[in-house]
């Protein structure tokens, strides 16, 4: 019941921090790292570009993990280029917010960075 709560928290967060990031029409550094982070995990993608002006999302979708090597340089990993279109980033994003066991340390580091690095920017 204690990780059901905590879960649900991080989650609830994860949805406040894209809500907060895509209120202003300008988009920030940190916030533009939140979106691409979220988006890498969802899709598992490389070379994420997000033109937000034109409402598309740039990037390679990464075919095979299995040719993936962490060791030495992966320069043929079969990749898919792919060009979204979305509506409404917000909604987008959210979408994109898997439920698993697996993701749920990697939202809660990925607050933890937006969360460090927005308050740092406040106090300086």
């Amino acid at each position: 019941m204690k990780n059901s709560k905590i879960g649900s928290s991080v989650y609830h967060e994860l949805e406040n921090a894209i809500s907060q990031s895509c209120k202003s029409s300008r988009t920030t550094k940190q916030h533009e790292e939140l979106h691409k982070a979220l988006l890498k995990k969802y899709y598992n993608a490389t070379d994420v570009a997000i033109d937000y002006h034109r409402h598309r999302i740039k990037m390679n979708i990464v075919m095979d993990e299995s040719r993936y090597s962490p060791g030495k340089v992966n320069t043929n990993l079969p990749l898919l280029p792919t060009n979204l279109i979305y509506d409404n980033l917000r909604t987008f994003l959210k979408s994109c917010i898997d439920t698993d066991k697996r993701s749920l340390g990697f939202y809660a580091q990925l607050l933890r960075a937006f969360t460090t690095k927005e308050q740092v920017r406040v106090l300086v």
